[in-house]
């Protein structure tokens, strides 16, 4: 599960409405949904947050992508609500799952629909240095990377006689050990060879780049961005008066 969580995070290439937006518009989706998500913990007004990401997830054509993100989170989920039905309440466990869903959900059509490429230009024309803006690029291309190591650590792991797919939270946390340092290793033996692959091509030398080409803000930008930043301060004004609200808006579970 947490391999297809990984690949929900792939970027793949699709002509849509939320594709040929600038990678900042989607930068500051990702931004807007995590403050509003932040913003409550009641389980209506969560819930409101979350389906308006919906027709954006359907519209960008990444629906099947996102639900892969949202359905990795299963293992969070059910600790999520473990822990915080027993010391807190059931809606409290509701709301804060789905606070992580928006979160997840909104980052998870960011990095589905950018290019890492526009990714590391709109870094760079928002004045973000260019070592800084390439290092978050490359980190952003080696999320699949990861994904495909650790899908081949795992069938090695099996030929090898070791059963990774026992069911059970023990099993599965004992089984990531396996997993997880051949990953670490294999991720710090490629770390030296990107660094050695750069110094090798004197990596920030010069300071002044030219570029292949450039990204701008289109009519369509300003509109989502603009109507991004109404629907952030609606949510602002409507935890501002939240007290005042109608009953069903306050409604939490009874238990």
């Amino acid at each position: 599960m947490s391999l297809e969580f990984l690949n929900a995070f792939k970027f793949m290439k699709k002509e849509s409405f939320l594709h040929n937006l600038d990678p900042r518009t989607k930068l500051v989706l990702a931004l807007i949904y995590t403050i509003g998500a932040l913003l409550y913990n009641q389980i209506m007004p969560l819930l409101f947050i979350f389906l308006s990401l919906l027709p954006i997830v359907v519209f960008g054509k990444i629906l099947k992508q996102w639900v892969k993100s949202i359905r990795g989170l299963s293992f969070l989920v059910i600790f999520i609500i473990i822990l915080n039905t027993l010391f807190i309440s059931l809606s409290f466990a509701i709301a804060m799952v789905l606070r992580i869903c928006i979160m997840v959900s909104a980052f998870s059509i960011f990095f589905l629909t950018v290019d890492p490429n526009d990714l590391a230009l709109s870094l760079i024309s928002m004045k973000v240095p260019y070592e800084f803006a390439f290092s978050f690029s490359l980190a952003f291309r080696f999320v699949p990377t990861i994904a495909t190591e650790a899908q081949n650590i795992m069938d090695a792991q099996q030929s090898r006689g070791y059963e990774m797919q026992k069911k059970g939270i023990i099993s599965q946390i004992k089984n990531l050990f396996p997993l997880l340092i051949p990953l670490i290793i294999c991720s710090i033996k490629r770390a030296f060879n990107v660094a050695e692959a750069l110094e090798s091509r004197a990596f920030g030398s010069n300071k002044e780049r030219s570029y292949y080409y450039t990204i701008k803000f289109s009519k369509k930008d300003w509109i989502f961005t603009i109507y991004l930043i109404l629907f952030l301060i609606t949510l602002i004004l409507i935890r501002i008066q939240f007290n005042s609200m109608p009953d069903w808006f306050l409604w939490r579970l009874p238990v």
